[in-house]
């Protein structure tokens, strides 16, 4: 069996974006030899997700109007426990919570083996610095 491990690092500008990462994604599993198998794609930070949606800007300006409202960005410490911590984020670990941590994909034929416009998106929260994403590709 074989495996490659690589790690992809953003620094999103923004508080709350998304980056499509399959080109990235492709490319480490190409470079892995592996025909059949399978990669796992995860945030290795509690304030970003990985997550495989459609590529569409009226989704994507959908997904951030609704996650506000589930989750309003709100630094002062009497909306959130967490941010009389010091931190001013809790409502990107709320957010990366209902998108979810990370994403498996098949691999068949050497290719990722997607559904009708599936791509897989990197989720960032609490931008404005760098963070890593895991991909690890495992098969044959």
């Amino acid at each position: 069996m074989k495996s490659r491990t690589d790690y992809l690092t953003f620094n999103v500008p923004a508080r709350m974006d998304f980056l499509n990462i399959t080109p990235q994604v492709e490319e480490v599993v190409r470079q892995s030899g592996v025909q059949e198998g399978l990669v796992l794609c995860n945030a290795m930070h509690i304030t970003a997700s990985v997550f495989i949606n459609d590529d569409e800007p009226g989704l994507h300006a959908d997904y951030k109007q609704w996650l506000e409202g589930l989750a309003p960005f709100d630094a002062s410490p009497q909306r959130y426990r967490h941010n009389r911590t010091g931190e001013d984020n809790a409502d990107a670990h709320m957010k990366r919570q209902v998108m979810g941590r990370e994403v498996v994909v098949a691999i068949t034929k050497g290719k990722l083996d997607f559904g009708p416009w599936e791509q897989i998106f990197y989720g960032e929260f609490d931008g404005r610095r760098p963070k890593r994403v895991l991909v690890k590709v495992i098969g044959e």
